[in-house]
Parts: structure tokens; C-alpha cells; sequence
């Protein structure tokens, strides 16, 4: 029996994009097309010349735009603009997230360019011992690198169920975290406002902000690493869900299939000794049970590699070395497995994968890529509909800057009180 033909998008009138506030409206063009000239800018927004002449001057004495020199058009015609950019010389914002065998504290510009970072392994992972040794190893960095620049605020991201407008990690299962209150344990020990989210939503937004245009609007963003989790953008928004729980898909169910190549790791079944202690959710053959980097490491002793991180089986692999990289290729193809799920649930624009081999290494794209071709009923085109992420190298830095860098673009007059001294 055929399956039937997908109703193509082109063939479906666009739903109406939300919009953001006038003055988030004109920041967000600057930052895209900068440097920019406030006509241009009303273009873009679709706000009147005076609006934009208003917000611009608004942000302009925040600190937040500068102007160029002045420009003029071909042999010196046309009337003079001063154009407007991005002003990143005089503040910038922290960020940091916390993994599970590690918390990487970073500052990012107003551009989203990562300015510097620091990843240290947990001693243990007793949120005070985290929360505090997080806010002590900012200081530091921050006399490095700030280089007379003032922090904005610091943005924390983490895996799992994270409440923000409690600023609270709802449940983090892998460190045994829950109703964790982040935003006030850091907010008093650095004396910065504090933002908190999943490390998914935030990549989401970072993407919207700095990383593919075709996320803007309808966008899954798939995360895998220590921790598998997602994020849903409709119409421009990202979803929280009340219960902080959207992007939950860790437990997937699988199914108990192998790919079936020669040579390759069959995931465990039933009963079967998986090295650790087996998934919280009881079924070995969720999304998390099979993918997530402990797993990695473990089905890696299996063929006889005994490595210490992820990151050396990543290093084997990207090398060549033949069973690293089976191990790879099937994490594509259950990772485009899920991925293809997603797709016909949601149905997005574009769905992002943030997972370290298919980002580093364009054959393991193509083998997730040939899996969602395969599966999903909807995806026409799988080349153009699933794109790795943005931020390869810089994925964790970038999570939790994120998180405060785009609740500055959300709301750049709200309750930041380093641009209040400043305007």
C-alpha cells in the first residue's frame, strides 16, 4: 500500500506571525541587519518613522545602539542617514549551565559572540556546592574579560523541567534536583539579575536571535546529550507548557528494532546488563536509554573501547576509528528516528538537531537525514527541514548566556538596573 502524497506547505496559507513589541521590534532589526538605517528599520518593523525615531533614541540612551558616521549615496547624492548598530562595547551578559558532570560558565556580547568560558567538572552535585562555586568562578572571568564592559545579568540553563517565571529547576532527575530555587541562590551571591530556563529553549532562542533565519517562527529544536530534551517554537514563541514541562521527550519510545549493519551495537533489551543502572522511566528502549552520552560511553566498553568521557569516543570517531564511529551512526539513525516523530507531531518549519557527531560530521547528517526520509509521513524534504545546530563548539556557553541575552531582546526596558543608572 502507498502512502499518501504530503499536503505541501506551499499549498497552505502562512498563519499570521506574532508581534513582538515595537521597541523589541526595532532591536531585533538592528540586530539582524546592521548596520541599518532607521528608514530602513521602519521597513522592516512596520512601524512609523516617528515610532522608530522614538525607540531608537530610547535605546540609544541605554547604551544598548550606537550610530556610525554618516553615509550618503553613489558620488556623494542622496540625503545623508547615520546607521545604527549593535553597541557591544559597553555591556555584556554572563551565563551558565549546568550538565551533569559539569557546570561551563561563560560571557557573551550583545551580538551573541562568546566572549569567554569556563567548564570545570562537578565536585559533587549538591545544588548549594554547584550554585556557589558557579557564582565564586564568575568574578574571575569577568576581571579577564570584561575589559571595563559591565555584566547585564546572568542567564543559567539547565536540562530537564526548569520553571522561569520562578527562576526555580522544577526536576533534573541525573542530578537528583528537585524544586531547586536557582534564581535566588544566584541573584544573592552576585548581585546580578538572574535568569533561569532549559538549556533547549534557550538554544531555541538563541537560534532565533543569531542562528538559522528559518527558525524564527516554527521551529522543534532536538537536544542530545548527557541529557535528551526539546523545545517548540510556534508563531515566533517558544512553549512552556503549565506545567514547565514541554520538550520533555527523553522517554520516547524507540521500539526494539536494530538497524541491522554489520558490526553495530544492538541496544539492550529486556533485562539485559546495559553497564548502569537502567533508565528512570524502566524501559530500555527510550530515546535517552539508547543515545544520551553515558550511554555512548558504555556501549563503547561493550566493543572494547574504555574511554573516560564522551568527548574521547567523539575524538575516536571524528578520527575514524571504526567502532566509534558504528556507535555514531546508529545514534544518527535513532536520533533521526526521533526526529521524524517530532516532525509529524509538530509539523515545523524546521527542526534543529543539536547533537555532536551529526553537527561535526556531514555523513552522519546524511544517514539522520535518510532516517527521517524513511519514517516521517509530512517531511518533503529532509536536506532543508533538519539542520544542525548553530553553535557546534559552543553549544553550552551558548545555552546559558542565552537565556539572559534574550530576555534582554524580549523586553529591552524592563527591570535591568545597569541601563536604568545608564539612561
Amino acid at each position: 500500500m502507498s502512502r499518501p502524497r504530503p499536503v505541501r506547505r506551499s499549498e497552505i496559507p502562512a498563519a499570521p506571525v506574532r508581534r513582538s513589541s515595537g521597541i523589541a521590534a526595532v532591536l531585533g532589526a538592528v540586530l539582524d541587519h546592521q548596520p541599518v538605517a532607521r528608514s530602513t528599520v521602519a521597513r522592516l518593523t512596520g512601524l512609523s518613522p516617528a515610532a522608530v525615531s522614538g525607540h531608537c533614541n530610547r535605546l540609544l540612551a541605554r547604551g544598548l545602539l550606537r550610530e556610525r558616521p554618516q553615509t550618503t549615496g553613489p558620488k556623494g547624492l542622496g540625503r545623508p542617514h547615520v546607521p545604527l548598530e549593535i553597541d557591544t562595547r559597553r555591556y555584556l551578559v554572563a551565563g551558565a549551565h549546568i550538565a551533569v558532570a559539569h557546570s561551563t560558565v561563560s560571557l557573551m556580547d550583545l551580538t551573541g559572540r562568546i566572549v569567554a568560558e569556563d567548564r570545570r567538572p562537578h565536585r559533587d552535585t549538591e545544588p548549594s556546592r554547584i550554585l556557589d562555586d558557579l557564582a565564586a568562578r564568575l568574578p574571575a572571568l569577568r576581571r579577564a574579560h570584561c575589559a571595563g564592559r559591565e555584566v547585564l545579568a546572568l542567564g543559567v540553563a539547565t536540562g530537564h523541567r526548569v520553571d522561569p517565571a520562578s527562576g526555580t529547576v522544577v526536576e533534573h532527575p541525573q542530578l537528583g534536583w528537585r524544586d531547586v530555587g536557582v534564581r535566588g541562590h544566584l541573584a544573592a551571591a552576585t548581585g546580578l539579575p538572574v535568569h533561569v530556563d532549559s538549556h533547549s529553549r534557550a538554544l531555541a532562542r538563541a537560534e532565533q536571535l543569531f542562528g538559522e533565519v528559518s527558525t524564527r517562527t516554527s521551529t522543534v529544536l532536538l537536544f542530545v546529550g548527557a541529557v535528551v530534551d526539546a523545545a517548540f517554537v510556534t508563531q515566533g514563541a517558544v512553549h512552556l507548557g503549565p506545567h514547565s514541562g514541554a520538550g520533555s521527550v527523553a522517554h520516547l519510545p524507540l521500539g526494539t528494532e536494530e538497524a541491522g549493519e554489520p558490526g553495530l551495537l544492538a541496544g539492550p533489551g529486556p533485562g539485559e546488563d546495559t553497564g548502569g543502572p537502567p533508565c528512570s522511566c524502566g524501559r530500555p528502549d527510550c530515546l535517552q536509554s539508547q543515545v544520551s552520552e553515558l550511554v555512548m560511553v558504555r556501549q563503547a566498553a561493550q566493543l572494547g573501547l574504555n574511554l573516560g568521557t564522551f568527548r574521547e569516543l567523539l575524538g575516536l570517531a571524528l578520527a575514524g576509528e571504526p567502532r566509534a564511529v558504528a556507535l555514531f551512526r546508529r545514534r544518527a539513525r535513532l536520533v533521526g528516528r526521533a526526529a521524524a516523530l517530532l516532525l509529524d507531531m509538530f509539523d515545523p518549519e524546521v527542526l534543529v538537531v543539536v547533537e555532536a557527531g551529526s553537527s561535526r560530521e556531514p555523513a552522519l547528517l546524511a544517514e539522520l537525514r535518510e532516517e527521517v526520509a524513511a519514517r516521517s509521513w509530512v517531511c518533503e524534504d529532509p536536506a532543508r527541514a533538519v539542520v544542525p545546530g548553530s553553535f557546534t563548539g559552543t553549544v553550552l556557553a551558548t545555552a546559558g548566556a542565552a537565556v539572559a541575552l534574550g530576555a534582554l531582546y524580549a523586553d529591552p526596558l524592563g527591570p535591568w538596573p545597569a541601563l536604568s543608572a545608564a539612561s
